[in-house]
């Protein structure tokens, strides 16, 4: 079992934060810039605003993860000790769906990002299909190795990818014109609504935070280490994240941003000549290999902790020689593959693109249980000095829920539908669970 694995087959402190920058850094965030240029450099405030909602969470996680150093899976597992058996399920059945639904865009964003080298991948399905597969499928196998073998292949994805981040970021900063900064407001709306907008916007960009609490079993001196990852890989991240937004709107003119595909390969012509496109559509192919590579290893992770609790078919608790989750992670890979397919497949891939939209809203409502268990786990333990005064617990659990409701109002109405829809689908499933541990 994953808590019984000897240290040296545990996930250290930089091994651990890699999980957290390199799930949150995706090959997206190398779009991000061009989808914030309709509405003006009233974007940054939206990076703001997002940054202070991702560190009040990533507190949340971070004092959950010393109140439960060995609750293995994270939201669910926090949702279900606060809020109890039915709240955990709920989030777990979402953060479950969400995780394969996300997995399967970073497999065809990784295909596009490699289609720079290898042009055939734009306009041949077989091979996109074939080359998509096989990463997904290399990295379960990578996974099946053990966590340290995941760790490591994290560790270095995720070292290689940020560097053509920072170079950008750091580079632009010295060629920054500030009338492309102007009008501030271009989005046609109020300040407000283009603050919410963009806060929603670009906060998807840290989803994936409270990863390092999820294979809290497998992780050494769990109390510490998750703890640390957490508000580390969150701080990181938004260095980058800002930076970089600034760097490549203050080189480009707004109505070209809006319109460029890739943002940051452009910006790099701009600083080194146009063969930088070449390593920064690199950079984008690591980041979407590294996130899926961390993602795999959480597709396992969570139905693993919920089978232990006996609220997921017992097949998700099997673990191999090496302490793996393996078949949940086999089961989420082949669910992956099927929806990668059909993303290649005429009249199911705009199924698909509304599908994977919807699946951010339940990584929200994940946040916004956590935040509600926090409050209530506290109260179960009686305050401990590790987790701080009642009075700043509150506030710092009030503040994350307003947060994340203001989140997921911005998301738009549509999707917080369906993502009420997906979750109450869950349901029968529940019920069969409820049968059979009755009979």
């Amino acid at each position: 079992m994953p808590d019984q694995l000897p240290k040296e087959n545990k996930l250290g402190l930089w091994t651990s934060t890699s999980l957290v920058v390199g799930n949150m850094i995706g090959a997206g965030v190398f779009l991000m810039p061009a989808t914030l240029a309709s509405y003006g450099s009233i974007s940054l405030v939206g990076w703001v605003f997002a940054t202070a909602g991702a560190f009040l969470l990533a507190k949340v996680f971070s004092n959950l993860s010393k109140l439960m150093p060995l609750a293995d899976g994270g939201p669910y597992a926090y949702s279900r000790e606060g809020l109890g058996d039915f709240a955990g399920f709920l989030v777990a059945w979402g953060y479950w769906i969400s995780i394969w639904c996300t997995n399967a865009a970073i497999a065809v964003s990784l295909v596009s990002a490699l289609s720079t080298f290898f042009p055939m991948l734009a306009t041949n399905s077989l091979a996109a299909i074939a080359t998509g597969l096989g990463t997904i499928w290399l990295l379960t196998w990578v996974n099946s190795l053990g966590i340290v073998a995941s760790g490591v292949v994290q560790l270095v994805t995720t070292v290689l990818k940020i560097i053509p981040l920072l170079a950008v970021a750091i580079g632009g900063l010295f060629f920054l014109k500030i009338s492309y900064f102007l009008p501030f407001n271009t989005s046609g709306t109020s300040s407000i609504a283009a603050i919410t907008a963009t806060t929603a916007f670009t906060f998807f960009a840290f989803t994936g935070l409270e990863c390092a609490t999820i294979p809290s079993g497998s992780v050494d001196n769990p109390e510490k280490t998750i703890s640390r990852a957490t508000m580390l890989g969150t701080g990181l991240a938004a260095i980058i994240y800002i930076l970089s937004t600034v760097s490549v709107m203050g080189m480009i003119p707004a109505d070209k941003l809006s319109h460029s595909l890739t943002p940051f390969a452009d910006t790099a012509v701009l600083l080194w000549g146009s063969s930088a496109r070449y390593w920064v559509s690199g950079g984008v192919a690591i980041a979407a290999f590294g996130a899926l590579n961390g993602w795999i290893l959480i597709q396992g992770q969570t139905p693993y902790a919920i089978s232990k609790d006996k609220l997921f078919p017992a097949i998700f608790g099997k673990v191999n020689k090496k302490g793996v989750p393996i078949a949940g992670i086999v089961i989420g890979s082949i669910l992956v593959s099927i929806l990668m397919i059909m993303n290649y497949t005429k009249g199911l891939a705009e199924q698909f693109k509304f599908l994977l939209l919807l699946t951010t809203i339940t990584v929200l409502i994940s946040y916004l249980f956590s935040t509600v268990a926090y409050v209530l786990i506290k109260l179960q333990r009686k305050l401990t000095a590790a987790s701080g005064h009642w009075p700043a617990a509150i506030l710092l659990a009030s503040l994350a829920f307003l947060f994340s409701l203001w989140a997921i109002g911005g998301s738009g109405q549509e999707p917080v539908y369906w993502g009420f829809i997906l979750l109450l689908a869950g349901l029968p499933f529940y019920a069969m669970i409820l049968w059979k541990k009755r009979m």
